[in-house]
């Protein structure tokens, strides 16, 4: 089973609050499951929004498991099924426009570095936040990097910023892999202090340090707090001295350190 099937199963049979939040470009469901209650607010966790980082979508399905004891928060555990499935099982699963653009960007049938999706965007360089503006971002199709046409081009990324719109949610926390840390500022604005407190509940749940970025840009934790104005986080799990793509042998130890982040975080906010 792949992780899209593993993630749709895992949907299925969730007897709590969900909702499919949009379709990805070759037109797959991207789910999003509840855990806890959504009366008075909630939060937003998402993971997957790069190809290659699929792993985390199976930690997104722990914490749908463990649930949270106070509060709530959405669970959107694949951003990017394109890609995830372009990762793990190569070009099979996307269509012959899709198998040639892949296929010519890429160079070689070897995906396992693929970030983008099915269409080459880098979907966490499409936001609304300094967009264009990054180190290293790129103007056409790629592996990684590219920005996209304008803010919010992709499907997923639009699918996720209208999810987000319509939760407005207290915060939200973005799972990559790999580095062991934490980003929890853009550009110095002036809830940083606020902010400060809660990336540092999610460093005691994970045991990993806060980094400050110099450069971010047109990523969805970016545009979270530079546009609703709220806490928003990357967290990067996974060993630095893991290689791409981190597989399920990665799982165990990822799952060890993140396990309680949301439990932890959703108790911070109350």
């Amino acid at each position: 089973m792949n992780v899209f099937e593993e993630v749709r199963a895992f949907y299925m049979a969730y007897r709590g609050k969900k909702q499919i939040i949009g379709y990805s470009e070759e037109g797959r469901e991207i789910f999003a499951m509840l855990a806890g209650t959504d009366a008075g607010g909630c939060g937003i966790a998402q993971y997957a929004i790069h190809a290659r980082e699929y792993i985390t979508a199976l930690l997104a399905l722990e914490h749908a498991r463990l649930g949270v004891r106070t509060g709530g928060v959405w669970i959107v555990p694949l951003v990017d099924p394109d890609g995830a499935l372009l990762v793990e099982e190569g070009p099979r699963h996307l269509t012959e426009e899709h198998r040639a653009l892949v296929r010519s960007l890429n160079g070689s049938d070897d995906f396992s570095l693929w970030k983008a999706n099915a269409e080459g965007v880098d979907l966490n360089l499409n936001f609304d936040a300094r967009w264009g503006s990054g180190k290293g971002n790129l103007r056409r199709p790629a592996p990684a990097g590219y920005i996209g046409s304008a803010p919010l081009s992709a499907s997923e990324s639009r699918a996720l910023a209208d999810f987000t719109l319509a939760v407005r949610p207290k915060f939200t926390v973005s799972w990559h892999t790999k580095g062991e840390e934490i980003y929890w500022e853009f550009h110095r604005l002036r809830m940083r202090r606020r902010d400060k407190k809660y990336a540092e509940v999610l460093s005691r749940a994970t045991g990993y340090p806060l980094v400050h970025l110099k450069h971010s840009a047109g990523g969805y934790k970016d545009w979270c707090i530079a546009k609703l104005g709220i806490p928003a986080f990357t967290v990067e799990t996974g060993a630095e001295t893991a290689s791409h793509p981190l597989g399920r042998k990665d799982l165990v130890p990822i799952i060890a350190h993140d396990i309680d982040a949301l439990v932890m975080l959703t108790e911070a906010f109350g």
